[in-house]
């Protein structure tokens, strides 16, 4: 199988992901009508979540996604080099980054300290076009972005080169740390802290085109979070990390699948796999599956987690391998080449990525990126 896509990352599986570009679509449409007024901003970072991230860039432009957003640089540039015009924004706050080539290439850049600032004026003067820069607030997360303190010198700093033609402050924007967790204390305070802070940055002087700080989980329950943009990463391939999942309305994109190589008999009291931590209980059928954690699947899905074959789900019997796990298939009948589904959309009663996440305490955004970031994919 040949992978598609920007990312290089693919190791050699028994198996693909299967991506439906379509219901990246209708997501993203879905999403857009939600929030109107707001404009969507598509997050495609990391392969898109694992879905390839040049084809979810089409399919989340196509559902009426005006932005794009990525991590790095490079991401960015290989969007442009794959054709997609646009609003682009670089996330991550990067002292590092190849900022003259962003700006050369009109993909915006988000900024939150005063080093990298200095750096993206410096890379302006030198590609002679000015920065397009979304000015970004430490407002309770503590991770990327200025805090208050530093947040006046910030804008100043950028007004000053904005004025020398150096910049454009087109974007003002934070995130947010707890916006899954219903009621949680911070959400407020960092709405709070965000409104003082563009409050602070128009009355210096700042005129933003955009100001945002809402995610998956404010953009499908915080409609206060929205202000002109909002932008949703894992609710485009439909993702969430609220309690319970994603609504109903919202689609999996991604499904997992592969095939039994062996299928046979044993009998009752057979160990299975590494530490005989499962044994069957009488002779039975088992099936081999030839993936494992070498191939991004976790070993804490031992006993835990379920698959799907034959119509029916079944349980992970016993210790993940590196390469392969073995399923208990009972007396159903089951033949070397049978398709087996690791998760998916759940439309035919296969697992779900949230309740793959559910399974092993985590959230769906790992299981997607574990996968979809190292297998084939194809699409449809």
């Amino acid at each position: 199988m040949v992978a598609v896509g920007w990312h290089t990352g693919v190791v050699d599986v028994t198996g693909e992901v299967v991506i439906d570009t379509g219901v990246i679509r209708e997501n993203t449409a879905a999403l857009r009508e939600r929030a109107g007024p707001a404009e969507v901003m598509a997050v495609v970072k990391a392969d898109g979540y694992g879905h390839g991230m040049v084809e979810a860039a089409r399919a989340a432009l196509s559902g009426g996604a005006g932005w794009l957003g990525v991590t790095t640089v490079g991401e960015a540039v290989a969007l442009r080099e794959a054709g997609i015009g646009g609003r682009v924004l670089c996330l991550l706050d990067d002292p590092e980054a190849r900022h003259g080539e962003a700006i050369s290439r009109r993909v915006d850049l988000g900024v939150g300290s005063g080093v990298t600032l200095r750096r993206v004026i410096a890379a302006a003067r030198e590609a002679g076009r000015a920065a397009r820069v979304h000015l970004k607030a430490d407002t309770g997360m503590s991770r990327g972005g200025a805090t208050a303190v530093d947040w006046p010198g910030l804008v100043d700093a950028a007004l000053a080169a904005q004025a020398e033609g150096c910049l454009e402050v087109v974007g003002l924007w934070s995130h947010m740390a707890c916006a899954d967790m219903p009621g949680h204390p911070s959400i407020m305070a960092q709405l709070s802290a965000f409104r003082d802070a563009v409050e602070l940055a128009e009355k210096a002087g700042v005129r933003p085109e955009v100001r945002h700080l809402a995610n998956t989980p404010a953009t499908l329950t915080l409609p206060e979070t929205w202000f002109d943009l909002v932008r949703p990463g894992g609710g485009i391939y439909g993702l969430c990390t609220l309690p319970g999942g994603p609504p109903e309305w919202l689609r999996g994109a991604m499904t997992a699948r592969t095939r039994l190589v062996q299928v046979k008999r044993v009998p009752a009291g057979s160990g299975v796999s590494y530490g005989h931590r499962y044994t069957t209980a009488r002779e039975t059928t088992l099936g081999l599956v030839p993936v494992g954690y070498s191939e991004g699947l976790p070993r804490a899905a031992s006993g835990r987690a379920q698959v799907f074959t034959g119509g029916r789900r079944w349980g992970i019997s016993g210790t993940v391998c590196m390469n392969q796990f073995v399923i208990d298939l009972g007396d159903a009948p089951a033949g070397t080449g049978d398709e087996v589904t690791l998760f998916g959309p759940g439309d035919d009663g296969e697992p779900t990525a949230q309740e793959w996440a559910e399974a092993l305490g985590t959230i769906s955004y790992e299981i997607v990126t574990g996968f979809g970031c190292r297998w084939p994919k194809s699409y449809r």
